[in-house]
């Protein structure tokens, strides 16, 4: 525990139950569509960063 103060009733969950749950809540719901930022204050070296990932195929 983080804190001395600080109690919870539930317990901790694995990344692995996370990514189980979030793909069964994204599976009810038929996808989810996040819009995008529009980027419009991204630096070059940024842009050029996401441009590389997208090349070769990347989504981010």
């Amino acid at each position: 525990m983080a804190f001395k103060t600080f109690s919870t009733r539930r317990e901790a969950i694995t990344l692995e139950d996370l990514g189980a749950r979030i793909a069964r809540r994204e599976a009810e719901l038929g996808g989810v569509n996040v819009p995008r930022n529009a980027g419009t204050r991204r630096t070059p070296s940024k842009r050029a960063l996401l441009k590389a990932i997208e090349d070769i195929g990347g989504k981010w």
